[in-house]
């Protein structure tokens, strides 16, 4: 099967849409979902990051291996082939309609998220095999990172968020075209309804884990400080009634 380099592969370019939605975009949402447990405080979350780490490391490497990364990577790689042969007409030309906006906005946050990825999966799972230490992607970690002037990371992984969701929300309705699934005009408008409304849910559960961190974190440094005081008070109530 020769890929030519000034077109597309029927099978890959269908293979590309199907892993995108199963299984790299099913991961992207529980890992959100998952990470949406800080809301409710460090416990929660680091408990998320504890049950994975309590699986066998042999057997969460190759779910990891062969759920998610090879998925990513051939999705990701291929990707940035189709946006090298892409021609986007919506900007600068006569056909304003939403569906080549969509294609362009679909190939600018596919660039924009295959360095995003990079650096992402480097500083955290990366990291946490390198180091041996999973406690570089717990609460605290995150929270030091996100929360560090000039707040950088946190801006970073605020657009992260929009374009990975943007991302999925238009490749679903893609998927749906290209393996039959939506023929109709009306059944592409209505997954099209539905796309929208699920990337503004998804990206609003991303901020929301995002939020999470400084909001708890920012408790957390707060509290030791509390301690103290308050130990300190008592202390000199002590000396106080026995002065």
């Amino acid at each position: 099967m020769a890929l030519a380099l000034d077109k597309e592969n029927y099978f890959l370019h269908k293979l590309h849409s199907l892993t995108g939605v199963v299984p790299v975009g099913y991961y992207m949402v529980q890992h959100l979902v998952l990470n949406s447990f800080t809301i409710a405080g460090p416990e929660k979350f680091n408990a998320v990051i504890g049950f994975f780490e309590s699986m066998p490391k042999f057997f969460l490497l190759t779910l990891e291996i062969f759920m998610i990364w090879i998925p990513l990577l051939f999705h990701a790689i291929y990707g940035m082939f189709i946006v090298y042969r892409a021609k986007p007409n919506y900007f600068g030309s006569v056909y304003g309609w939403s569906r080549n906006l969509m294609y362009t906005l679909q190939r600018w946050t596919g660039v924009f998220l295959f360095f995003f990825l990079i650096l992402h999966v480097t500083t955290t799972t990366g990291q946490k095999y390198y180091t041996g230490k999973a406690s570089v992607v717990e609460f605290d970690a995150w929270y030091t990172k996100l929360s560090s002037p000039p707040y950088l990371w946190l801006i970073l992984y605020i657009l992260g968020v929009a374009a990975a969701s943007f991302h999925l929300g238009s490749g679903i309705w893609n998927f749906c075209v290209r393996w039959g699934i939506t023929v109709s005009d009306k059944a592409q408008n209505a997954v099209q309804k539905f796309s929208f409304v699920f990337f503004v849910v998804v990206t609003l559960i991303g901020w929301a884990a995002l939020g999470g961190f400084l909001i708890h974190g920012n408790r957390n440094s707060a509290s030791p400080d509390s301690g103290t005081t308050q130990v300190m008070g008592q202390r000199h109530s002590v000396v106080a009634t026995k002065l």
